[in-house]
């Protein structure tokens, strides 16, 4: 670890200490005390630490935090932050709360090991008081770690649950507290991919905003938030179910938008084995995407995550510009089938070789990447407006270099058409709609499904104006 960084860290983890009104207990199961150990190993932690254990055996964290399906879960952090805070005001507060304000760290991880080389992750929290004898808050975060050596693994893992500690006692802004999580960690060691914040120090944070903070300040390549708005973590959503991904920038939903997924729902289900129950719709937006305008529009952003709520879909809000990196990512967390949605336009732009200089095997690399889970492409038709012919999949155009590969993904089934569709629909297009609506031209509610009308109208979302009646 670089010397200035390490001085960074251990700089944090005194300050603490020095902090005489804050007194508390560390918990850490899995990867050991690491985060302890940076406040111990600086000095002063007598006036800090009430506690700190470790259960590695699971027989005794059983008997200390109930059983548990998995022990590196966002559950077993949650029961941990529960038992140990309330054994600490019940033990101390009498004693010490009226000069103190207390805390619970935890964590619960599972590092690169001797005999296991899956991944390494784990679940980080702290609850804290504001003021003494008040309310705590809370934060919780889940990180993915990155080094390949387990020593530095632990390393990582004490930086950023210092970090997580300064954060909470003295960023008061939560988009500070998040940049400040890969202070003195550099660049590749570690990925934030799912943070929450509850309690009254954060009173009016919305998660869905802080989920989208992590993506646009580089800690994760994506997050996701469930229609309810809860962050979550994707192995959380994605483990051994299938996967159907509807990218799109939903500003608004339309009728189109809804006939293009449906078709691929009932397509995956009647050709693969999968339940209902097993699949996972999901609705992407690129921070690309969210950036068209040249910085990010909180509200605009929210308008759409609140209609597709209303819609009650899963929302993942991604770097991936490419779709073989999309498929990549999800292909991480699943090995049950994943099918992409898109429109013949977007297919075309997957064959445009120009998107790939920057690999050096070009298009036959990025299509060997997206393609080598057994991904399919699920592709709705378009409107060839001169002509007034339908165009399906199986009828575009690549350049003539690409012909035997385009022939190898259809023939093979990589590709496959949407035919169960609302012709109606292929002349619904989501920016005529918004120009419609932003101009007070009501036929835009002819295009839209009504749920998604009423949110608009009510909330006045991307510029509403109503139309002017004589």
């Amino acid at each position: 670890m670089n010397p200035e960084m390490e001085i960074g860290t251990d700089k944090k983890a005194l300050r603490i200490n020095l902090e005489a009104s804050k007194y508390g207990t560390f918990a850490e199961i899995g990867a050991g005390q690491e985060v302890a150990r940076r406040f111990f190993r600086v000095g002063g932690a007598a006036g800090t630490i009430a506690k700190t254990m470790s259960a590695y055996d699971m027989t005794f964290s059983d008997a200390i935090y109930g059983p548990a399906d998995r022990y590196v879960s966002r559950v077993r952090l949650q029961t941990m932050l529960d038992h140990e805070y309330a054994l600490l005001v019940e033990r101390l507060d009498r004693k010490l709360g009226g000069g103190k304000t207390f805390f619970v760290f935890a964590d619960t991880v599972a590092a690169r090991s001797f005999k296991q080389h899956n991944e390494s992750h784990g679940w980080l929290g702290v609850r804290f008081q504001s003021e003494k004898r008040g309310p705590p808050s809370q934060i919780i975060i889940h990180v993915r770690l990155l080094d390949e050596a387990n020593v530095k693994q632990q390393e990582a893992l004490g930086v950023i649950g210092v970090n997580l500690l300064d954060g909470a006692f003295y960023h008061h802004e939560p988009e500070k507290l998040i940049s400040s999580l890969q202070e003195n960690l550099a660049p590749g060691r570690i990925e934030v991919d799912m943070i929450k914040f509850s309690g009254p120090a954060f009173q009016g944070v919305d998660n869905r905003l802080m989920s989208l903070q992590l993506v646009s300040q580089g800690l994760t390549s994506a997050v996701m938030f469930t229609a309810d708005g809860e962050t979550v973590q994707p192995a959380e959503v994605f483990h051994k179910k299938a996967i159907l991904v509807e990218r799109g920038s939903f500003r608004p939903v339309t009728y189109a938008t809804n006939d293009m997924l449906d078709g691929a729902h009932r397509a995956i289900l009647a050709q693969s084995a999968c339940p209902e129950k097993d699949l996972v719709l999901l609705m992407e937006m690129t921070l690309e995407n969210l950036l068209a305008e040249g910085q990010l529009n909180h509200a605009d952003f929210l308008a759409r995550v609140d209609i597709l709520g209303a819609l009650e879909r899963t929302v993942l809000i991604s770097r991936f510009g490419e779709y073989y990196r999309l498929a990549a990512y999800l292909s991480r967390y699943t090995d049950k089938m994943i099918g992409l949605v898109m429109g013949v336009p977007s297919l075309m732009e997957i064959f445009d070789e120009k998107y790939y200089l920057n690999l050096e095997g070009g298009i036959l690399e990025a299509l060997g990447r997206m393609f080598k889970g057994g991904l399919k492409l699920y592709v709705y038709p378009m409107i060839d407006e001169p002509s007034g012919k339908i165009v399906s999949a199986t009828q575009v155009e690549v350049a003539p270099n690409l012909r035997s590969l385009f022939r190898y993904l259809i023939d093979n089934r990589y590709i496959e058409e949407i035919t169960d569709y609302h012709p109606e629909y292929l002349r619904i297009y989501p920016p005529d709609a918004l120009v419609k609506l932003q101009s007070g031209d009501g036929t835009w509610e002819r295009m839209i499904p009504p749920e998604v009308v009423q949110i608009i109208k009510e909330r006045e979302f991307f510029g509403y104006r109503a139309p002017v009646t004589a």
